[in-house]
């Protein structure tokens, strides 16, 4: 082998060591955040008075904890309630925040416009669950848990899927997740009132799937309000106006 040949030789050696070690630094690096993201205590914006009950909302993807201050001085907590808003773990760009990543282009079906993740399993939300749940052992109750989008899948997750003691849902916007596995917990879900609100118009998750959702959940027994408006991906102000009529009417 001529001089040109070993250089060649040494140069391609170095490269396949140099990529395996960057690869070695991405795994630790994902690995690091994962152990960090179990065990990380939730940041929280808290208004309102000082209660009981407390109302927990859990914002969307791409959004921030602070985006639901817009709406403090409309949610009209019964008995003084508070507000509590808690910040998603998940950091992106320009200080957006979410809960978990959500793979929507992927959960989309061939020929469909919608994403679909009444199969998916993704491992984040429960990672999530766990977070939301400890933040929940300092919120004094009752608590009446909700969430827009994402915050609204993660709500339901908690309540579908966990034991964690609440006064009554609210799902905004939102679509479902692994729905068989929810579908198994409603009969433990007969005595929580529901409240679900959805856009026609909604161009991110699909009207349909919200729509056909809680009909099954009626269907099963339960207690759900619903709430379907001639709007968007958005929560508008006659959806906060149901929001406080539904409210009103727990027993808190």
């Amino acid at each position: 082998m001529g001089q040109v040949g070993r250089v060649r030789g040494l140069g391609r050696v170095f490269m396949k060591r140099w990529l395996l070690l960057l690869a070695l630094v991405a795994v630790v690096s994902l690995s690091s955040l994962w152990l960090w993201l179990q065990v990380a205590a939730l940041d929280a914006i808290v208004r309102g008075g000082d209660g009981p009950p407390s109302l927990v909302l859990l914002h969307g993807y791409g959004s921030r904890a602070d985006d639901w201050l817009q709406f403090e001085h409309k949610l009209h907590v019964p008995n003084n309630g508070r507000l509590v808003f808690p910040q998603g773990p998940l950091r992106g760009p320009n200080g957006a925040r979410g809960w978990w990543w959500l793979n929507i282009e992927g959960h989309v079906p061939e020929g469909e416009r919608y994403p679909d993740f009444s199969r998916a399993t993704p491992a984040g939300i429960k990672v999530a669950s766990r977070l939301v749940r400890n933040l929940l052992q300092h919120v004094p109750g009752p608590v009446v848990l909700g969430g827009f989008s994402q915050g609204a899948m993660l709500s339901a997750e908690i309540a579908f899927q966990t034991d964690q003691d609440l006064a009554a849902l609210i799902l905004l916007s939102g679509t479902t997740v692994n729905e068989a596995a929810w579908v198994e917990r409603f009969p433990g879900r007969r005595r929580l009132p529901i409240f679900i609100a959805h856009g026609r118009n909604d161009g991110v998750l699909a009207f349909a799937a919200m729509e056909r959702f809680q009909a099954r959940i009626r269907g099963a027994g339960l207690d759900v309000t619903w709430f379907p408006f001639d709007g968007g991906h958005a929560i508008p102000d006659e959806v906060i106006h149901a929001v406080n009529a539904f409210l009103a009417t727990l027993q808190l």
